[in-house]
Protein backbone atom coordinates (compact mmCIF):
# COMPACT_ATOMS: atom_id res chain seq x y z
CA UNK A 1 0.00 0.00 0.00
CA UNK A 2 1.20 3.37 -0.87
CA UNK A 3 2.09 6.16 1.77
CA UNK A 4 -0.35 8.96 1.87
CA UNK A 5 2.40 11.78 3.24
CA UNK A 6 0.86 15.25 3.65
CA UNK A 7 4.41 16.90 5.31
CA UNK A 8 6.55 20.19 5.26
CA UNK A 9 10.44 19.55 4.95
CA UNK A 10 11.92 20.16 8.34
CA UNK A 11 14.31 22.30 7.15
CA UNK A 12 11.51 24.53 6.35
CA UNK A 13 11.00 24.87 10.06
CA UNK A 14 14.69 25.27 11.49
CA UNK A 15 13.94 28.34 13.01
CA UNK A 16 9.98 27.44 14.64
CA UNK A 17 7.82 25.16 16.48
CA UNK A 18 5.18 23.42 13.95
CA UNK A 19 2.77 20.89 14.53
CA UNK A 20 3.24 18.53 11.33
CA UNK A 21 0.44 15.97 10.34
CA UNK A 22 1.68 12.32 9.63
CA UNK A 23 -0.77 9.57 8.12
CA UNK A 24 0.35 5.91 7.04
CA UNK A 25 -1.34 4.12 4.80
CA UNK A 26 -5.11 4.88 4.19
CA UNK A 27 -5.54 5.70 8.07
CA UNK A 28 -3.99 8.19 10.36
CA UNK A 29 -2.84 6.17 13.51
CA UNK A 30 -2.17 7.51 16.97
CA UNK A 31 1.22 9.62 16.51
CA UNK A 32 -0.60 11.85 14.42
CA UNK A 33 0.75 14.72 15.23
CA UNK A 34 5.23 15.11 16.30
CA UNK A 35 6.30 18.11 17.21
CA UNK A 36 9.17 19.50 15.31
CA UNK A 37 11.88 21.72 16.94
CA UNK A 38 15.33 22.68 15.73
CA UNK A 39 16.36 26.77 17.03
CA UNK A 40 18.74 27.25 20.15
CA UNK A 41 21.12 24.83 21.37
CA UNK A 42 20.84 21.13 22.27
CA UNK A 43 18.11 19.60 23.35
CA UNK A 44 17.82 16.80 26.13
CA UNK A 45 16.06 14.54 25.98
CA UNK A 46 16.26 11.25 28.61
CA UNK A 47 15.92 8.20 26.29
CA UNK A 48 16.13 8.60 22.90
CA UNK A 49 15.33 5.49 20.45
CA UNK A 50 17.24 5.05 17.11
CA UNK A 51 14.81 3.87 14.51
CA UNK A 52 11.11 3.34 14.06
CA UNK A 53 11.23 -0.33 13.00
CA UNK A 54 9.91 -3.22 14.76
CA UNK A 55 12.90 -3.04 17.53
CA UNK A 56 12.48 0.57 18.06
CA UNK A 57 8.73 0.82 18.21
CA UNK A 58 8.57 -2.32 20.82
CA UNK A 59 10.63 -0.60 22.58
CA UNK A 60 9.56 2.37 22.78
CA UNK A 61 5.66 0.72 23.83
CA UNK A 62 7.57 -1.47 25.84
CA UNK A 63 9.12 1.63 28.26
CA UNK A 64 6.17 3.77 27.75
CA UNK A 65 3.75 0.68 29.45
CA UNK A 66 6.72 0.99 32.36
CA UNK A 67 6.18 4.83 32.67
CA UNK A 68 9.17 5.80 30.84
CA UNK A 69 9.08 8.47 28.55
CA UNK A 70 11.60 8.07 25.49
CA UNK A 71 11.59 9.77 22.14
CA UNK A 72 12.03 8.03 18.71
CA UNK A 73 14.23 8.47 15.59
CA UNK A 74 13.37 7.52 12.36
CA UNK A 75 14.86 9.40 9.37
CA UNK A 76 12.02 8.42 6.71
CA UNK A 77 9.53 10.76 6.12
CA UNK A 78 6.75 8.90 7.62
CA UNK A 79 6.84 4.49 9.14
CA UNK A 80 8.08 2.81 6.62
CA UNK A 81 5.63 0.00 6.30
CA UNK A 82 6.69 -1.58 2.74
CA UNK A 83 7.87 -4.71 2.70
CA UNK A 84 5.48 -7.80 2.64
CA UNK A 85 4.46 -9.84 6.39
CA UNK A 86 6.51 -12.02 8.98
CA UNK A 87 5.91 -15.00 10.90
CA UNK A 88 5.65 -14.79 14.51
CA UNK A 89 5.91 -17.74 16.83
CA UNK A 90 4.74 -18.29 20.48
CA UNK A 91 7.25 -16.41 21.60
CA UNK A 92 6.74 -13.11 19.62
CA UNK A 93 3.26 -13.25 20.44
CA UNK A 94 3.80 -13.43 24.16
CA UNK A 95 5.96 -10.28 23.96
CA UNK A 96 2.89 -8.50 21.89
CA UNK A 97 0.58 -10.08 24.60
CA UNK A 98 2.85 -8.42 27.33
CA UNK A 99 2.62 -4.78 25.86
CA UNK A 100 -0.96 -5.32 24.98
CA UNK A 101 -1.29 -5.47 21.67
CA UNK A 102 -1.41 -9.20 20.54
CA UNK A 103 -5.25 -8.68 21.22
CA UNK A 104 -5.71 -6.59 18.37
CA UNK A 105 -3.66 -8.00 15.88
CA UNK A 106 -4.74 -11.46 15.99
CA UNK A 107 -8.26 -10.94 14.89
CA UNK A 108 -6.67 -9.49 11.84
CA UNK A 109 -4.04 -12.61 11.06
CA UNK A 110 -4.89 -16.47 10.48
CA UNK A 111 -3.06 -18.55 12.90
CA UNK A 112 -0.97 -21.33 11.07
CA UNK A 113 -1.93 -24.69 11.67
CA UNK A 114 0.78 -26.50 10.70
CA UNK A 115 3.42 -27.11 7.56
CA UNK A 116 3.69 -29.42 4.62
CA UNK A 117 7.09 -29.90 3.11
CA UNK A 118 7.44 -31.13 -0.77
CA UNK A 119 9.30 -31.74 -3.70
CA UNK A 120 9.78 -29.28 -6.48
CA UNK A 121 7.38 -31.31 -8.44
CA UNK A 122 4.33 -30.86 -5.84
CA UNK A 123 5.08 -34.19 -3.91
CA UNK A 124 4.29 -34.17 -0.36
CA UNK A 125 7.62 -34.79 1.74
CA UNK A 126 6.25 -34.46 5.37
CA UNK A 127 3.18 -32.85 7.10
CA UNK A 128 2.94 -31.16 10.37
CA UNK A 129 0.37 -29.91 12.83
CA UNK A 130 2.12 -27.73 15.18
CA UNK A 131 -0.36 -28.58 18.24
CA UNK A 132 0.61 -31.70 17.86
CA UNK A 133 3.76 -30.80 18.85
CA UNK A 134 3.60 -28.22 21.23
CA UNK A 135 0.23 -27.36 22.42
CA UNK A 136 1.30 -23.83 23.44
CA UNK A 137 2.82 -23.04 19.77
CA UNK A 138 0.88 -20.14 18.52
CA UNK A 139 1.62 -19.64 14.63
CA UNK A 140 0.74 -16.51 12.40
CA UNK A 141 1.96 -14.66 9.46
CA UNK A 142 1.56 -10.67 10.16
CA UNK A 143 1.83 -8.01 7.56
CA UNK A 144 4.55 -5.48 8.56
CA UNK A 145 3.07 -2.31 7.99
CA UNK A 146 0.01 -3.22 10.08
CA UNK A 147 2.30 -4.64 13.18
CA UNK A 148 3.95 -0.97 13.19
CA UNK A 149 1.03 1.33 12.32
CA UNK A 150 -0.55 -0.96 15.63
CA UNK A 151 2.84 -0.29 18.29
CA UNK A 152 3.21 3.07 17.30
CA UNK A 153 -0.67 3.88 17.74
CA UNK A 154 0.31 3.10 21.53
CA UNK A 155 2.61 5.41 21.68
CA UNK A 156 2.01 9.11 22.70
CA UNK A 157 2.01 12.25 20.62
CA UNK A 158 5.29 13.39 19.57
CA UNK A 159 6.97 10.37 20.62
CA UNK A 160 8.37 9.81 16.95
CA UNK A 161 10.04 12.21 15.09
CA UNK A 162 10.19 11.58 11.41
CA UNK A 163 13.04 13.05 8.97
CA UNK A 164 15.01 12.61 11.65
CA UNK A 165 18.85 11.03 10.05
CA UNK A 166 21.25 10.24 12.29
CA UNK A 167 24.22 11.70 11.47
CA UNK A 168 27.03 11.22 14.20
CA UNK A 169 27.36 10.12 17.20
CA UNK A 170 29.45 11.63 20.10
CA UNK A 171 30.02 10.45 24.08
CA UNK A 172 30.92 13.44 26.50
CA UNK A 173 32.73 13.09 29.40
CA UNK A 174 29.83 12.26 31.72
CA UNK A 175 28.34 9.37 29.48
CA UNK A 176 25.40 11.39 27.87
CA UNK A 177 25.35 11.07 24.19
CA UNK A 178 25.39 13.92 21.58
CA UNK A 179 23.61 13.06 18.81
CA UNK A 180 23.40 15.27 15.61
CA UNK A 181 21.10 15.03 13.00
CA UNK A 182 20.73 16.20 9.20
CA UNK A 183 18.68 18.83 9.69
CA UNK A 184 20.93 20.19 12.27
CA UNK A 185 19.30 19.13 15.36
CA UNK A 186 21.56 18.48 18.36
CA UNK A 187 19.68 16.06 21.07
CA UNK A 188 21.96 15.22 24.12
CA UNK A 189 21.11 11.89 25.25
CA UNK A 190 21.03 10.17 28.55
CA UNK A 191 20.09 6.75 27.35
CA UNK A 192 20.43 5.39 23.48
CA UNK A 193 19.14 2.85 22.28
CA UNK A 194 20.17 2.02 18.93
CA UNK A 195 17.20 0.07 16.54
CA UNK A 196 18.09 1.12 13.35
CA UNK A 197 18.79 -2.29 11.39
CA UNK A 198 21.50 -3.81 9.51
CA UNK A 199 23.18 -1.06 8.85
CA UNK A 200 23.14 0.83 12.03
CA UNK A 201 25.07 4.01 12.26
CA UNK A 202 25.04 3.40 16.02
CA UNK A 203 26.63 -0.13 15.70
CA UNK A 204 29.17 1.10 13.63
CA UNK A 205 29.98 3.67 16.31
CA UNK A 206 30.02 0.86 18.77
CA UNK A 207 32.65 -0.76 16.55
CA UNK A 208 30.54 -3.65 14.56
CA UNK A 209 31.95 -4.91 11.32
CA UNK A 210 29.10 -4.76 8.58
CA UNK A 211 26.75 -7.65 8.74
CA UNK A 212 28.24 -10.67 6.15
CA UNK A 213 26.43 -11.67 3.17
CA UNK A 214 25.89 -15.51 3.64
CA UNK A 215 25.52 -16.35 -0.46
CA UNK A 216 21.43 -16.31 -1.43
CA UNK A 217 19.12 -13.98 -1.82
CA UNK A 218 15.45 -13.94 -1.43
CA UNK A 219 12.63 -12.83 -3.60
CA UNK A 220 9.46 -11.73 -1.44
CA UNK A 221 5.90 -11.14 -2.39
CA UNK A 222 2.02 -10.18 -0.93
CA UNK A 223 -0.36 -11.87 -3.08
CA UNK A 224 -3.91 -10.89 -3.20
CA UNK A 225 -7.17 -12.46 -3.80
CA UNK A 226 -9.72 -9.81 -4.05
CA UNK A 227 -12.54 -13.12 -3.66
CA UNK A 228 -10.69 -14.89 -1.22
CA UNK A 229 -7.27 -17.01 -0.82
CA UNK A 230 -7.64 -20.65 -1.98
CA UNK A 231 -5.00 -22.31 0.69
CA UNK A 232 -5.31 -23.95 3.92
CA UNK A 233 -3.65 -22.57 7.04
CA UNK A 234 -0.27 -24.27 6.32
CA UNK A 235 3.06 -23.14 5.94
CA UNK A 236 4.33 -25.11 2.55
CA UNK A 237 7.72 -25.09 1.70
CA UNK A 238 8.99 -26.79 -1.69
CA UNK A 239 12.58 -27.66 -1.60
CA UNK A 240 14.53 -27.95 -5.45
CA UNK A 241 18.12 -27.55 -5.44
CA UNK A 242 20.20 -24.39 -4.69
CA UNK A 243 16.18 -23.40 -4.67
CA UNK A 244 13.78 -23.30 -2.53
CA UNK A 245 9.90 -21.17 -1.92
CA UNK A 246 7.16 -21.13 0.27
CA UNK A 247 4.17 -19.68 1.02
CA UNK A 248 1.58 -19.12 3.92
CA UNK A 249 -1.40 -17.48 4.37
CA UNK A 250 -1.59 -14.04 6.10
CA UNK A 251 -5.47 -13.20 5.84
CA UNK A 252 -8.66 -14.04 4.32
CA UNK A 253 -7.23 -11.89 1.04
CA UNK A 254 -3.20 -12.16 1.18
CA UNK A 255 -0.85 -14.80 1.25
CA UNK A 256 2.69 -14.30 1.64
CA UNK A 257 5.43 -15.95 -0.20
CA UNK A 258 9.16 -16.24 -0.61
CA UNK A 259 11.74 -17.95 -2.98
CA UNK A 260 15.02 -18.37 -1.82
CA UNK A 261 18.36 -18.89 -4.52
CA UNK A 262 22.13 -19.08 -4.54
CA UNK A 263 23.67 -16.17 -5.81
CA UNK A 264 27.62 -16.10 -5.33
CA UNK A 265 27.78 -12.35 -5.28
CA UNK A 266 24.92 -9.63 -5.07
CA UNK A 267 25.08 -8.33 -8.73
CA UNK A 268 23.53 -4.99 -10.03
CA UNK A 269 20.33 -3.66 -7.43
CA UNK A 270 17.61 -4.19 -9.43
CA UNK A 271 14.24 -1.97 -8.29
CA UNK A 272 11.79 -2.44 -11.09
CA UNK A 273 8.82 -4.43 -9.30
CA UNK A 274 7.95 -5.92 -13.14
CA UNK A 275 11.51 -6.76 -13.78
CA UNK A 276 11.52 -8.72 -9.89
CA UNK A 277 8.38 -10.49 -10.71
CA UNK A 278 9.51 -12.06 -14.22
CA UNK A 279 12.57 -13.49 -12.77
CA UNK A 280 10.96 -14.52 -9.84
CA UNK A 281 8.30 -16.60 -11.91
CA UNK A 282 11.55 -17.72 -14.33
CA UNK A 283 13.04 -19.52 -11.16
CA UNK A 284 10.24 -21.55 -10.40
CA UNK A 285 8.59 -21.77 -14.00
CA UNK A 286 8.22 -25.68 -13.56
CA UNK A 287 7.18 -25.66 -10.14
CA UNK A 288 3.79 -26.09 -8.60
CA UNK A 289 0.97 -24.31 -10.18
CA UNK A 290 -0.52 -23.02 -6.84
CA UNK A 291 2.92 -20.73 -6.13
CA UNK A 292 3.12 -19.61 -9.73
CA UNK A 293 -0.44 -18.19 -10.02
CA UNK A 294 0.17 -16.73 -6.49
CA UNK A 295 3.55 -14.75 -8.11
CA UNK A 296 1.24 -13.87 -10.83
CA UNK A 297 -1.37 -12.77 -8.56
CA UNK A 298 1.21 -10.84 -6.37
CA UNK A 299 1.05 -6.76 -6.78
CA UNK A 300 4.10 -5.00 -7.73
CA UNK A 301 4.64 -2.42 -5.45
CA UNK A 302 4.90 -5.72 -3.13
CA UNK A 303 7.52 -7.78 -4.46
CA UNK A 304 11.04 -7.43 -3.55
CA UNK A 305 14.66 -8.99 -3.82
CA UNK A 306 16.97 -9.07 -0.90
CA UNK A 307 20.41 -10.59 -0.02
CA UNK A 308 20.59 -12.37 3.35
CA UNK A 309 23.05 -11.40 5.82
CA UNK A 310 23.83 -11.96 9.38
CA UNK A 311 26.60 -11.32 11.95
CA UNK A 312 28.21 -13.48 14.37
CA UNK A 313 28.29 -12.40 17.61
CA UNK A 314 31.94 -14.50 18.60
CA UNK A 315 32.86 -14.21 22.28
CA UNK A 316 35.76 -11.82 23.28
CA UNK A 317 36.12 -11.05 19.49
CA UNK A 318 32.48 -8.98 19.16
CA UNK A 319 32.00 -5.76 21.09
CA UNK A 320 29.47 -6.18 23.65
CA UNK A 321 26.01 -5.34 23.29
CA UNK A 322 26.09 -1.44 24.95
CA UNK A 323 28.79 1.34 24.82
CA UNK A 324 28.50 3.54 27.70
CA UNK A 325 24.80 4.26 28.22
CA UNK A 326 24.33 3.33 24.63
CA UNK A 327 22.83 -0.15 23.42
CA UNK A 328 21.92 -2.32 20.70
CA UNK A 329 18.56 -4.15 20.12
CA UNK A 330 17.82 -6.20 17.16
CA UNK A 331 18.93 -6.15 13.70
CA UNK A 332 21.29 -3.26 14.59
CA UNK A 333 22.67 -5.84 17.10
CA UNK A 334 22.69 -9.48 15.95
CA UNK A 335 21.54 -9.42 11.98
CA UNK A 336 20.24 -13.08 11.38
CA UNK A 337 18.92 -14.97 8.51
CA UNK A 338 15.18 -15.71 8.52
CA UNK A 339 15.43 -19.74 7.98
CA UNK A 340 14.20 -19.99 11.98
CA UNK A 341 11.97 -17.06 11.66
CA UNK A 342 13.53 -15.72 14.85
CA UNK A 343 14.49 -12.27 13.70
CA UNK A 344 11.35 -10.09 14.52
CA UNK A 345 10.48 -12.67 17.49
CA UNK A 346 14.22 -12.11 18.86
CA UNK A 347 13.93 -8.30 18.46
CA UNK A 348 10.54 -8.34 20.65
CA UNK A 349 12.34 -9.91 23.01
CA UNK A 350 15.13 -7.61 23.18
CA UNK A 351 12.76 -4.79 23.63
CA UNK A 352 10.69 -6.25 26.48
CA UNK A 353 13.79 -7.83 28.37
CA UNK A 354 15.93 -4.56 28.22
CA UNK A 355 12.65 -2.16 28.93
CA UNK A 356 12.24 -4.37 31.87
CA UNK A 357 16.22 -3.58 32.93
CA UNK A 358 16.18 0.05 32.19
CA UNK A 359 12.98 0.38 34.08
CA UNK A 360 14.52 -1.22 37.24
CA UNK A 361 17.76 0.90 37.25
CA UNK A 362 15.80 4.14 35.66
CA UNK A 363 13.34 3.77 39.17
CA UNK A 364 15.77 3.52 41.68
CA UNK A 365 16.79 -0.01 41.71
CA UNK A 366 20.10 -1.22 42.62
CA UNK A 367 21.53 -1.47 39.30
CA UNK A 368 23.13 1.60 37.37
CA UNK A 369 21.75 2.03 33.41
CA UNK A 370 25.45 0.65 32.37
CA UNK A 371 25.02 -2.07 34.74
CA UNK A 372 21.68 -2.74 33.32
CA UNK A 373 22.19 -2.58 29.96
CA UNK A 374 25.66 -5.09 30.56
CA UNK A 375 23.00 -7.61 32.22
CA UNK A 376 20.75 -7.21 29.09
CA UNK A 377 23.45 -7.90 26.68
CA UNK A 378 24.93 -10.85 28.69
CA UNK A 379 21.43 -12.73 28.93
CA UNK A 380 20.53 -11.98 25.34
CA UNK A 381 23.85 -12.75 23.50
CA UNK A 382 23.43 -16.25 25.06
CA UNK A 383 20.03 -16.35 22.94
CA UNK A 384 20.78 -14.52 20.28
CA UNK A 385 24.50 -16.08 19.26
CA UNK A 386 22.94 -19.34 18.99
CA UNK A 387 19.73 -18.68 16.93
CA UNK A 388 22.04 -17.07 14.11
CA UNK A 389 24.48 -19.52 14.06
CA UNK A 390 21.62 -22.23 13.51
CA UNK A 391 19.46 -20.04 11.12
CA UNK A 392 22.35 -19.94 8.72
CA UNK A 393 23.38 -23.52 9.57
CA UNK A 394 19.83 -24.42 8.44
CA UNK A 395 19.73 -22.02 5.18
CA UNK A 396 22.99 -23.60 4.22
CA UNK A 397 21.66 -27.15 4.31
CA UNK A 398 18.77 -26.06 2.81
CA UNK A 399 20.67 -24.14 -0.16
CA UNK A 400 22.72 -27.28 -0.97
CA UNK A 401 22.45 -27.66 -4.86
CA UNK A 402 24.72 -31.06 -4.71
CA UNK A 403 22.14 -33.93 -6.28
CA UNK A 404 22.94 -36.54 -4.18
CA UNK A 405 22.70 -34.70 -1.00
CA UNK A 406 19.29 -33.10 -1.86
CA UNK A 407 18.32 -36.83 -2.84
CA UNK A 408 19.36 -37.64 0.66
CA UNK A 409 17.42 -34.70 2.01
CA UNK A 410 14.47 -35.55 0.31
CA UNK A 411 14.08 -38.99 0.93
CA UNK A 412 15.75 -40.03 4.40
CA UNK A 413 16.00 -36.75 6.73
CA UNK A 414 12.87 -34.69 6.01
CA UNK A 415 10.53 -38.30 5.99
CA UNK A 416 12.49 -40.14 8.63
CA UNK A 417 14.54 -38.48 10.73
CA UNK A 418 12.90 -34.55 10.70
CA UNK A 419 11.02 -34.05 14.07
CA UNK A 420 9.86 -30.38 14.41
CA UNK A 421 9.42 -30.74 18.04
CA UNK A 422 12.88 -30.44 19.34
CA UNK A 423 13.43 -27.84 16.30
CA UNK A 424 10.80 -25.73 17.74
CA UNK A 425 12.08 -25.38 21.10
CA UNK A 426 13.95 -21.83 20.70
CA UNK A 427 10.52 -20.29 20.66
CA UNK A 428 10.04 -21.02 24.16
CA UNK A 429 10.10 -17.54 25.90
CA UNK A 430 8.36 -16.10 29.21
CA UNK A 431 7.47 -12.76 28.93
CA UNK A 432 5.49 -11.12 32.37
CA UNK A 433 3.12 -8.37 31.42
CA UNK A 434 4.37 -4.77 31.33
CA UNK A 435 2.80 -2.39 33.51
CA UNK A 436 3.99 0.53 36.11
CA UNK A 437 4.17 -0.93 39.69
CA UNK A 438 2.90 1.46 42.16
Amino acid sequence: MSLLLPIYPLQSLASSKRWVPIRTGSKPVCLAMTRVETSGGDQEEKVVIVGAGIGGLTTAVSLHRLGIRSVVLEQAESLRTGGTSLTLFKNGWRVLDAISVGPQLRTQFLEIEGMVVKKEDGRELRSFKFKDEDQSQEVRAVERRVLLETLASQLPPETIRFSSKLESIQSNANGDTLLQLGDGTRLLAKIVIGCDGTRSKVATWMGFSEPKYVGHCAFRGLGFFPNGQPFQNKVNYIYGKGLRAGYVPVSATKVYWFICFNRPSLGPKITDPAILKKQAKELVSTWPEDLQNLIHLTPDETISRTPLVDRWLWPGIAPPASKGRVVLVGDAWHPMTPNLGQGACCALEDSVVLANKLASAINGGTESIEGAMESYGSERWSRAFPLTVRANLVGALLQWENPLVCSIRNNIVIPKLLRLGPMLEHTNFECEPLFVSK
